[in-house]
């Protein structure tokens, strides 16, 4: 049996800011927009080429023994690309905030690309979720 991670909910406090933020500046795809029960909105994207879609939720009861995500407080979710360069131009060139590409060398974390699959840049969505790029050394699909 397959475990396969399909969603991970992102925790906003304006569900159109937050569709905008990820459909209009970061290029994700728009798979729903859509109240599925009285009062729950769910916005599900998708990245392009990627097999896991990001949630927006509104109103969705939590589910028991879990514990509730605030507007800001998840970090880390990491994407990759093939060219970490041309993904940071386009997320400028788009109004992203994105940290300069960053590798971790001898002391820590030093500017400019390292090698494969050590080279990264980091943004957060207005909220303040903080995410990762990491450049791969070739598509899903291939490896």
């Amino acid at each position: 049996m397959n475990w396969t991670i399909e969603v991970v909910p992102v925790p906003v406090t304006d569900m159109d800011r937050a569709k905008e933020f990820y459909a209009g500046k970061i290029g994700f795809n728009v798979d729903l927009d859509d109240e599925v029960a009285p009062g729950v909105r769910i916005i599900q994207l998708t990245p392009p080429g990627s097999r896991c879609s990001v949630a927006l939720l509104q109103g969705m009861p939590t589910p028991p023994d879990a514990k509730v995500m605030a507007p800001g407080t998840l970090h880390g979710l990491q994407m990759c690309v093939t060219d970490i360069e041309a993904a940071r131009a386009t997320l400028t060139e788009r109004g992203v905030a994105v940290s300069p590409v960053r590798h971790v060398g001898a002391s820590g974390w030093e500017e400019g690309k390292g090698g494969t699959w050590n080279s990264f840049l980091t943004f957060n969505d207005p909220d303040g979720n903080g995410w990762v790029v990491q450049e791969a050394p070739s598509d899903l699909a291939e490896r």
